[in-house]
């Protein structure tokens, strides 16, 4: 059973969001990360730790009680200064060398499956993604949940890491 919650760690958060996450190689725990420090290794390595946001403190009070709301409800959260940060981090360069590899990686997609990675990507939720394709939210669903699946991730920030690692939000279109 996944439980959820906030975490605040003032230090070492990778480590802190790995072991927040796992527990015998399971999931058991949905958190998004509460930090200070907005630092691109601590941002990366949380998010790939299986942390199912990343917050700065600096976040109003509201904002934080709605991204633990969220993350109880399935989604994850990023604080807009972070989303930046990780968009402009892969569009920057640093995605030239893990490019190829991601795009290897999405070949096992169907075009649907894509097209919802980039609508994810894109921050839309579920039912916007719904909206956008004309089809149930439950479908969306459903692609997600195979689309997490073929790609051995564990939640839809991966997925959006690894969508825009590929390149596919540039320009608009979906490749």
């Amino acid at each position: 059973m996944l439980h959820a919650g906030a975490v605040e760690m003032a230090a070492g958060v990778p480590v802190a969001a790995y072991a927040l996450t796992r527990y015998e190689g399971r999931w058991f725990v949905r958190a998004p990360v509460l930090t200070t420090f907005h630092l691109d290794e601590y941002v990366f390595a949380a998010l790939e730790a299986g942390a199912s946001g990343f917050l700065l403190k600096d976040t109003p009070p509201a904002e934080i009680a709605a991204a633990v709301r969220a993350v109880a409800a399935g989604s994850e959260m990023l604080s807009p200064a972070v989303t930046r940060r990780l968009i402009a981090e892969y569009v920057g360069g640093r995605a030239q060398p893990q490019r190829a590899e991601a795009l290897r990686r999405l070949e096992v997609l169907s075009d649907r499956e894509r097209e919802v990675l980039v609508l994810i990507g894109r921050g839309l939720s579920n039912a916007a993604a719904a909206r956008t394709l004309f089809m149930s939210e439950a479908t969306v669903k459903t692609y997600v949940s195979r689309m997490l699946t073929k790609l051995g991730l564990a939640n839809r920030t991966q997925a959006a890491i690894l969508g825009h690692a590929a390149g596919l939000l540039e320009g608009g279109q979906v490749k």
